[in-house]
């Protein structure tokens, strides 16, 4: 049925050109914008998620630009650290030549002097964009990730890069009330360096008057005696033939009622002895280094130990060793005080109370720093040789310890090297591999930094593009796809426009019929 009132051809025609439309409109989009998700209205779910992941790669171009920054500034402390080290290591060699006592030391100290100059110089110098990480102790946070959980929250990781404090600041001892004393002890019963330098002895009482060989050594070279009938004339000649064997810093003497005293006066070297009396002859032990090898007389084999003149002080094998914990040695009434910074151990507290009483260059004492190989514990010996004429130079020996102190940096001593003396040579000897170890740590410290940064900086930048990608596989528009559907809705659209004319003439055609 045809009426003039309703062309529903027309209105047919009209929709099918307006979803035409709507279609071309739509891929006109795509292709002018590159998104097939342009907007919201697009796609609601899919753009929310894009706009999420495109705030997570502004941030991590962000986090980019931070570890770009904290690699240059890491790898300005390790360029500095590794040039300290090769500083210290010339200086050692001018501190070897000083050993020799035909050299001029004084122009070999000038070199020296020279180096510790030029050391604090790159010290000091080794900051980028105002941070130096060669001073001072706080940890730096390099920004390097941000993590998003599932429930939407972001938290942000870093990259704690430690400082090397590598400056020669001798620090600040501690007042923080927690008493660390019981983590330093003077090991001997004597607790002050003898203001003679008087040795260790060793007594031997000789008992019995049967005439049979005691077999003897002492550092390692045996002999033989026979037992005289009159014990008195054993002893003699016992000290007679260990006196003949010329050991340095070792002699022997008969006090005329059967005792052999045995003197070391070496600093750090203890002797081992050891003896073998037969028959009914017997051997007493007191030993005034070591009173745990007292023995009351008796025959066969018997051994003891002829201990060195320094006085052992022992660090403790369990205590945790904090920021701060300050330890002193105090000597002839001179404080010297090693403040531990973080991560150190006993061992750099032991290093450390070692260079600062070196440095303190007190007349006639020497130290030296061991680690018992059973224990464990590491231990500062000082020696006292006595040649300190000076009124009431006592060499009184104290310890103290204490916690929040301001840590000693890593070059400190450096200030003190002085090979003038043969015990200022001797002991910047010893010193000189400390402060070498401790640059070598911080340069191996911050190139283990600088590498995670360098692998961590790459891994953004692949992640940045991964997420790049898995946002353009969500919003981006298939632009061969696109350009193809725009054609065939070109044609679309001029078939419609001519169908929705075609439909609009109807009326037209009804209207002849009454004419």
């Amino acid at each position: 049925m045809s009426s003039i009132l309703t062309n529903s051809s027309a209105m047919v025609a009209l929709q099918t050109l307006k979803s035409i439309n709507s279609n071309l409109e739509t891929t006109q989009s795509e292709i002018s914008t590159g998104k097939s998700v342009a907007s919201a209205k697009d796609n609601s779910a899919v753009w929310a998620i894009s706009k999420v992941m495109e705030a997570d790669v502004n941030g991590f171009s962000a986090i980019s630009d931070s570890l770009s920054l904290g690699e240059s500034t890491v790898a300005v402390a390790r360029q500095a650290s590794e040039t300290v080290t090769d500083l210290l290591t010339q200086m050692k060699g001018k501190i070897v030549a000083a050993q020799e006592e035909n050299v001029d030391r004084e122009k070999i100290q000038t070199d020296i002097n020279a180096l510790r100059d030029q050391i604090s110089s790159v010290v000091g110098a080794a900051q980028f964009n105002g941070l130096n990480m060669v001073q001072g102790t706080e940890d730096v946070n390099v920004l390097s990730s941000l993590d998003r959980a599932s429930d939407g929250s972001v938290n942000a990781s870093n990259i704690t890069v430690a400082r090397q404090d590598l400056s020669s600041d001798a620090g600040v001892y501690g007042n923080g009330g927690t008493d660390l004393s019981g983590n330093i002890v003077i090991s001997s019963t004597n607790s002050a360096i003898d203001s003679s330098a008087a040795a260790r002895d060793l007594d031997l009482t000789f008992a019995g008057a049967g005439t049979d060989d005691v077999d003897f050594s002492i550092g390692g070279t045996s002999f033989t005696e026979t037992f005289d009938t009159n014990v008195n004339t054993t002893v003699d000649n016992l000290a007679d033939s260990i006196n003949a064997l010329g050991l340095t810093g070792i002699s022997a003497a008969s006090n005329g009622s059967g005792v052999l005293t045995l003197t070391n006066t070496n600093s750090f070297d203890d002797s081992a002895i050891t003896w073998d009396v037969g028959g009914t002859n017997t051997v007493a032990i007191t030993n005034n280094g070591d009173s745990s090898e007292d023995a009351t007389a008796a025959s066969g084999p018997g051994s003891a130990t002829l201990v060195y003149r320094a006085e052992d002080i022992a660090l403790s094998t369990t205590a945790q060793v904090n920021e701060g914990d300050s330890y002193r040695i105090s000597v002839n009434g001179n404080n010297y005080d090693y403040i531990a910074g973080a991560g150190e151990t006993m061992e750099d507290v032991a290093n450390g109370l070692k260079t600062a009483v070196d440095g303190g260059a007190e007349t006639g004492v020497t130290t030296q720093v061991v680690q018992d190989g059973t224990t464990g514990a590491w231990t500062v010996q000082v020696d006292y040789d006595g040649t300190d004429t000076t009124a009431g130079a006592t060499m009184a020996l104290a310890i103290n310890g204490e916690d929040g102190g301001t840590a000693s940096g890593g070059m400190f001593g450096l200030d003190n090297i002085d090979v003038t003396s043969d015990s200022g040579a001797s002991a910047a000897l010893g010193n000189i591999e400390t402060l070498i170890n401790n640059s070598i740590d911080a340069a191996a410290a911050f190139g283990s930094a600088a590498g995670r940064i360098e692998i961590q900086s790459e891994f953004i930048g692949k992640l940045t593009d991964s997420l790049k990608t898995g946002i353009g596989s969500l919003v981006d528009a298939d632009m061969e796809a696109a350009s193809a559907r725009l054609q065939a809705l070109q044609v679309q659209q001029q078939l419609g426009t001519q169908a929705l004319s075609i439909a609009n003439q109807a009326p037209q055609n009804i209207l002849s019929l009454f004419r």
